[in-house]
């Protein structure tokens, strides 16, 4: 690894706007965007991928490398990922910093405490949370309805066990008494804020709006009722400021922010791609699961909050996924072409989203697995070229950047050749039922929208509050275009559920749930935590 202040000196960033964290983690402080404004600004490349499949299809992994394979290119290339939560690292997906050759490190740093961003998010939303009981016990002068609290708590774990628990009990000294819960940190509404925040005063706005509860007349009561966004500001002045480190082979990479990519909006932070694209030129990022979910949050959320243009849009895609997709559940090192050509209406979905609904050049980087046998990756080629999509073979997990130059070519290619006319997919100003129908027919390719009663009354009371021209962010499963995960491939003629709806008032969206969307998941039978240890030498083992 090179020092963090070898690659600050590359970037051009005076050391006054640097915080370092040991030899090889830094922070960018948070109002050097603003000394930056007027540098041209870069091409942005997200990365997405088809509907994912239990086994993980390598997007990071890709993001990562493409990132390297572009600085191979002797372009100025900058990598933009979201931090990991130790939740996921101790459970099942292990470490989330990329894999074999395409990495950030140092991993074992990132996957763990990093810089304590995810530590202060926990402790400022904690911090209103006791704010909020406190005012409760001590006369509760906001009437809040005790039995309409919003505001959980949370905890940077996998932790089934907490997701409904009493609190408050043991006599009139120690609180009142009230269900309550945990969500994982990544989940909290306070995560989608830094990560949407550009600056403190944009920070402290946003927590002021976030609603805890709701009062005895049935009106929100906000964080800025209860007086906590101040000191919560405090809680999170470094967190607001992007983490710099870097890849294997020594890219520079913003790892920051995390939020949850189902109730929130599931991408890094908004100033960290933001100060890239400004010393860069090449940007490259991804979004949390699929095209159906990520991308299109990534465009009508992000992109239109920070007025950003995508340039081009890399699709992730595997042999052993289009096989899932196909039906196959086992033995997927044996070729099966019958499974492939099913699967590859799912791929097929996603980049028609991108280049006829976003209207945005768009590449499928083929994630090459050992035991894919030529065939099959010939096939897969072949029709995608059929249907003029470009393709490209990925392998940099076994080759680095070296084994991405093929994509890298490809990408600029679409960026400097293909037909670019981005847009959103609905306006802020249309209701938020035509929004809901846009996505879920548009993008989704659902035949039909239907609103549970209780969804209808919801968002007659958020409209009533306020709470109107904001952007959707959709809560469904990631592993189907549908709402049904067990309907793989491209499903037809389903009918996506509405079961209703809640605003986050900080964050700026309202999540539209379409199933029981878990925000504080359990451990498996045989956590990831289970293979980690320390040797005598106090190396850390096991996290990969």
């Amino acid at each position: 690894m090179r020092r963090i202040l070898e690659i600050i000196s590359d970037l051009g960033i005076p050391e006054e706007f640097f915080i370092p964290y040991g030899w090889y983690i830094g922070k960018v402080k948070w109002d050097y965007y603003k000394e930056i404004q007027k540098n041209p600004s870069g091409k942005l490349i997200l990365v997405s991928a088809m509907n994912p499949t239990p086994y993980g299809e390598g997007k990071t992994t890709t993001t990562i490398g493409l990132g390297d394979a572009i600085r191979r290119l002797s372009y100025r290339s900058f990598v933009c990922i979201r931090e990991p939560s130790m939740g996921p690292v101790f459970g099942i997906k292990g470490g989330a910093v990329g894999g074999g050759k395409a990495k950030v490190v140092p991993e074992d740093s990132i996957n763990l405490h990093f810089t304590g961003d995810i530590h202060a998010v926990t402790s400022a939303h904690n911090l209103l949370s006791a704010l909020v009981d406190n005012h409760i016990y001590h006369g509760n002068e906001l009437n809040i309805d005790v039995r309409q609290i919003l505001w959980k708590r949370c905890l940077d774990m996998n932790d089934r066990q907490l997701r409904f628990v009493v609190s408050g009990l043991g006599g009139k000294a120690n609180g009142v008494p009230r269900e309550d819960g945990f969500d994982i940190t990544a989940a909290s509404e306070v995560m989608a804020i830094i990560s949407l925040s550009r600056s403190v005063s944009e920070l402290k706005e946003r927590l002021g709006n976030i609603i805890v509860g709701i009062n005895k007349n049935n009106t929100p009561i906000l964080c800025k009722d209860i007086g906590a966004q101040g000191a919560m500001s405090v809680i999170l002045k470094d967190a607001i400021s992007p983490n710099l480190v870097q890849t294997l082979e020594g890219t520079p990479a913003f790892v920051h922010g995390g939020p949850f990519a189902n109730i929130a909006h599931g991408t890094n932070s908004l100033i960290a791609t933001e100060m890239a694209l400004r010393l860069s030129d090449y940007v490259v990022t991804e979004a949390g699961f699929g095209v159906d979910l990520g991308a299109e949050k990534f465009f009508d959320i992000k992109c239109r909050l920070g007025n950003i243009r995508p340039s081009a849009v890399v699709i992730v895609a595997s042999i052993r996924a289009l096989k899932f997709h196909g039906g196959v559940r086992k033995d997927f090192d044996n070729e099966n072409m019958e499974a492939i050509k099913k699967g590859m209406s799912n791929l097929l979905h996603h980049v028609s989203v991108v280049r006829d609904v976003f209207k945005l050049p768009v590449v499928v980087a083929l994630n090459k697995f050992p035991k894919d046998e030529k065939k099959e990756i010939e096939y897969v080629i072949s029709e995608l070229k059929e249907r003029n999509i470009r393709v490209a073979i990925s392998e940099v997990y076994e080759k680095g950047g070296l084994g991405g130059i093929q994509l890298a070519q490809e990408v600029i290619k679409a960026i400097e050749e293909d037909k670019n006319e981005f847009s959103y997919l609905y306006d802020l100003s249309e209701s938020y039922k035509d929004k809901i129908e846009k996505i879920c027919k548009e993008v989704y390719g659902a035949k039909d929208v239907v609103f549970s009663e209780n969804a209808k009354e919801e968002l007659k009371k958020i409209e009533g509050w306020g709470f109107i021209n904001l952007p959707v962010c959709m809560a469904k499963t990631q592993y189907s275009l549908s709402d049904n995960p067990k309907l793989i491939g491209k499903p037809e003629d389903f009918v996506i559920n509405v079961q209703g709806v809640k605003v986050s008032g900080g964050a700026g969206f309202l999540v539209v749930y379409t199933g029981n969307i878990m925000t504080m998941p359990g451990l498996p039978k045989v956590p990831s935590a289970f293979q980690m240890d320390l040797d005598d030498n106090g190396n850390i083992i096991g996290l990969s």
